[in-house]
């Protein structure tokens, strides 16, 4: 199904401006945008992606990653193809950098479809928009979300951030969790590596937190890349100046992928930047490191453990009701089942 595209402006000599992100892209007649999935039919933007789902499990809702929010329950984790990034080190790029032609696996569903799989579920909490970039597939996404909120279930969005601010607003609307992307804390690795901009992303984590939703960020740390412990301090008193010091954090180990054969991270440097981070905020956790305690929330009060993890297998073994620390009671910002 061929749907017509929210937020572009129609130009003269049947060309259209795309206003879904930042790099607003102006199209001529049978051209497409950055995306791979928004193309200028005779003077109309359409998002070819409507619909077409590439992947689709349940998953914990820890893989998102949330650590903060209904830890230890499933969600209902969608995600279709196109982004609009050119990130490198892609690891999900089979179906990121490639358009609805360009990939065997769709299968077709719609909003309601969406809805009944993810409510058949019993303790399932609702639906995790994920895998490829969804915010592509921004009126597929917004349509699935108004009908799982309207059932009474949770709208997670995991998400590069790279949007404008009208639509965004929009999606905060029907939103309940964010899981965002910031992928380096310079404009010349964005620009390098991205081959987008930092600026807009930052304003989308500021718009996020003064929309009261739940928020969580991942931060890929990169050999040789984006690993400037000098560029990570700053990240860090940013996030905690303008997001707050209760921000979840989540770093995690890069892999060789897609486009970069950089040797992996080093297990070292995520436990030294971890160490930095967690001096000024006080949810720090450790991706894609085998038996690490980095994964476990602590009282940033007592240091008691509440949530310990071990992979994707959760226990509560010292948050007590309220999300309260049971050992100091200090209350910790952890939405619970």
């Amino acid at each position: 199904m061929r749907k017509e595209a929210l937020f572009y402006t129609r130009l003269e000599n049947k060309r259209v401006q795309c206003n879904l992100c930042p790099h607003r892209c102006i199209l001529a007649n049978g051209k497409m945008g950055i995306c791979r999935v928004r193309k200028n039919v005779d003077g109309k933007l359409l998002a070819l992606n409507y619909g077409w789902i590439s992947s689709c499990s349940f998953d914990p809702v820890e893989k998102k990653p949330l650590y903060h929010f209904y830890p230890g329950q499933p969600v209902l984790s969608i995600g279709s193809v196109g982004c609009n990034l050119r990130c490198r080190f892609c690891q999900n790029d089979t179906i990121s950098q490639t358009g609805v032609e360009g990939y065997n696996g769709l299968t077709r569903a719609d909003p309601t479809q969406v809805a009944d799989l993810a409510l058949s579920r019993s303790n399932n909490i609702g639906v995790a928009y994920t895998y490829n970039e969804p915010l592509v597939g921004f009126e597929f996404m917004m349509d699935v979300a108004v009908e799982v909120h309207r059932r009474g279930a949770k709208n997670v969005l995991v998400t590069n951030g790279f949007i404008e601010p009208e639509p965004l607003d929009q999606l905060l609307a029907v939103t309940d969790a964010f899981s965002i992307d910031l992928k380096g804390f310079t404009e010349a690795f964005y620009r390098q590596y991205t081959s987008s901009s930092l600026a807009p992303v930052k304003k989308t984590l500021e718009r996020i937190v003064a929309s009261g939703r739940h928020l969580e960020v991942v931060h890929l740390i990169i050999p040789k890349a984006n690993d400037n412990p000098v560029d990570f301090q700053r990240m860090v008193s940013w996030i905690r100046t303008t997001l707050g010091r209760e921000t979840v954090l989540h770093l995690s180990r890069y892999f060789p992928c897609y486009q970069m054969t950089t040797p992996a991270t080093p297990v070292s440097t995520i436990e030294a930047f971890a160490a930095i981070a967690r001096e000024k905020l006080d949810y720090v956790y450790c991706g894609n490191v085998p038996n690490s305690t980095g994964q476990d929330t602590l009282c940033p009060v007592c240091n008691h453990r509440l949530i310990r993890r071990n992979g994707y297998s959760t226990g509560l073994t010292g948050l007590g009701p309220g999300a309260v620390c049971q050992r100091c009671g200090h209350k910790i910002p952890v939405i619970m089942p």
